[in-house]
């Protein structure tokens, strides 16, 4: 072989070499894997759509190479939206597969016996979609969840008070709540009863409604009694389903007001879209930015839907963030060093990334380099505030042949005014 040869066969195994890896790069964390947990309610219809978008988080960073050099394997287990199921699945995770990252769960009623007896004792750090009771801010506040906690969906407060705000536009004088027996109900409850009262309406009643009842005939007939003009139903799509069958056939009105919980196909079709015509509901929304229509787009492309589901920007979020945290936070990092690290990922001083697998790489490089990064995700540029909370702006919708369309979009600026007022 001439000398020429062996220098063109060494620049072609270069090359190749080269190719080689360009084409590999970003599946070189096949070598290892680190598993995180997520708790969510995948065996209700709203609850898998949730499941399946940090699904989707985890394999656009996978597709980026992975956290720290190692493939991300999320073990989702279903909560079924019930405390005891959700904190056995969660010790489950910690327990027996050592996880540091915990995703989940919905319903606060869940998340904060999860919080309480397994994430906070275990140092494992929690990231929630989609749980907004105060009882959070509170237990923060007393120290009590040793900064572990961080949720992407806005309080109980704004969904009260937008709630509130339908009420007083479609000039309601008085209003029934049905809310679930539960921290979330509760805390929502309490609060939605306050603006109204705020505004001038009076609240004739407000009833709690427990899980699994053959019949909610006592409680419904409970919130007639002081003939409301309209009801606020804080209710997961089972209870509701039933509750509203009950007071519709006890002659209650059409005139119902709904958190986004029951933004739900389930429950529009079993009710029957005839009687909702009256009906709208609440829930907190992205902001009107470039990287919340990315997710858009980038969601339609990958589910061939829209993301028109409670909490499924909150997911990808949440999600992203304890991913990037676990970047930031090192190999081998435990919960408490990634809980510290979502700093470094929400810095408003930060370099800008995108919530995509080239957001995730180009994390990865700023972050390596010492640097900070400001995450610009789904719900817009997150950042939590000393409490693991967020704001958010709102909307009002109501129910279509189809699913729902929005009726109200209320700014950030808009909410905090409303919130406000009602003080």
């Amino acid at each position: 072989m001439t000398d020429h040869t062996i220098r063109r066969a060494g620049r072609f195994a270069l090359a190749m070499a080269l190719a080689t890896t360009a084409l590999t790069g970003a599946a070189f964390a096949q070598d290892c894997t680190t598993k995180i947990g997520a708790v969510l309610p995948t065996s209700v219809d709203w609850g898998k759509p949730i499941a399946e978008t940090a699904q989707f988080v985890v394999d656009q960073v996978n597709e980026a190479g992975g956290v720290q050099g190692c493939k991300i394997e999320m073990i989702l287990r279903d909560t079924q939206v019930d405390p005891k199921v959700g904190v056995d699945a969660a010790k489950a995770l910690v327990d027996l597969d050592g996880v540091q990252v915990l995703i989940g769960a919905v319903s606060s009623g869940v998340s904060m016996p999860i919080l309480t007896s397994v994430t906070v004792p275990a140092g494992v750090a929690q990231f929630s979609c989609c749980s907004s009771s105060g009882a959070f801010t509170a237990l923060a506040k007393e120290g009590k969840t040793k900064g572990l906690w961080f949720r992407t969906f806005a309080t109980s407060n704004v969904q009260a008070v937008v709630g509130a705000k339908v009420a007083k536009d479609k000039g309601y004088k008085s209003v029934a709540v049905l809310y679930k027996n539960d921290d979330w109900g509760q805390d929502i409850g309490k609060l939605v009863a306050e603006h109204l009262q705020a505004q001038g309406i009076t609240v004739t009643a407000s009833v709690a409604i427990n899980d699994a009842q053959p019949s909610y005939r006592a409680e419904v007939t409970e919130a007639l009694a002081g003939q409301p003009e309209a009801v606020y139903l804080a209710l997961y799509p089972t209870e509701g389903i039933s509750a509203v069958r009950e007071w519709l056939s006890l002659g209650g009105t059409q005139n119902m007001i709904l958190a986004n919980s029951l933004k739900s196909d389930e429950f529009r079709d079993a009710v029957g879209l005839q009687y909702l015509g009256s009906t709208q509901g609440t829930d907190t929304s992205s902001p009107r930015v470039a990287s919340a229509d990315a997710f858009v787009a980038s969601y339609k492309a990958r589910f061939n839907a829209e993301p028109n589901g409670p909490g499924l920007a909150n997911s990808y979020d949440a999600t992203m963030i304890a991913l990037l945290a676990m970047e930031a936070a090192g190999k081998d990092a435990k919960g408490a060093d990634i809980a510290a690290a979502v700093a470094r990922v929400t810095d408003p001083a930060g370099t800008p990334v995108t919530a995509d697998a080239a957001g995730f790489a180009a994390a990865r490089d700023v972050l390596a380099g010492g640097g900070t990064v400001l995450y610009r995700g789904a719900t817009g540029n997150v950042r939590f505030d000393e409490n693991g909370d967020v704001s958010a702006p709102a909307v009002i919708w109501s129910f279509t042949e189809t699913g729902t369309q929005e009726d109200t979009y209320i700014t950030l600026e808009e909410v905090d005014a409303l919130v406000g007022g009602s003080n």
